[in-house]
């Protein structure tokens, strides 16, 4: 593919994910930036108008071309996207490192957060083993359309319950 094309679909892909990322629910899995409402409410009115919408979008792209020429290079892509892992690193660490030394040892990452105990989640039955029925539960329970699973969305209902 040529370079032209990558970055085309680099900025395809920046242009998408800055038009819903506006919109990411706290806690929905969502892995960018989580707006509050108030954000982008400049004005507020209460309400969050197409033109409110496009200056956070103005703003984010603008944040990003760092050299200010009206286009997001590959290299200033990455900047921001580096700039955005490093903090989630450095929240991470904050989060698990409980013996406060700066580093996650294998046993501060095994159990944390909601991922802690997979195994005794996914073992319904509690049986020391997971069958294929509970496998095949809990992936839908976790998966979500975009997974393949018929779980939650961000909103509370099932997949199913939306189509």
């Amino acid at each position: 593919m040529t370079q032209t094309k990558i970055l085309a679909v680099i900025l395809a892909t920046a242009g998408a994910l800055a038009a819903t990322t506006a919109m990411a629910k706290p806690g929905c899995g969502s892995h960018g930036p989580k707006m509050q409402f108030e954000e982008l409410d400049t004005d507020g009115n209460g309400e969050i108008s197409k033109a409110e919408m496009e200056a956070h979008k103005a703003a984010r792209f603008s944040a990003t071309d760092t050299d200010g020429d009206g286009m997001i290079s590959a290299d200033e892509m990455l900047a921001k996207m580096q700039e955005r892992a490093a903090k989630r690193v450095e929240k991470m660490i904050n989060r698990m490192d409980k013996d406060g030394d700066g580093m996650l040892s294998a046993e501060e990452m095994a159990n944390r957060g909601r991922h802690g105990d997979m195994f005794g989640r996914m073992d319904s039955d509690g049986n020391g083993a997971i069958s294929k029925e509970e496998f095949d539960q809990a992936r839908e329970n976790r998966g979500g359309k975009r997974r393949g699973g018929q779980g939650r969305d961000c909103g509370g209902a099932t997949q199913t319950e939306q189509n």
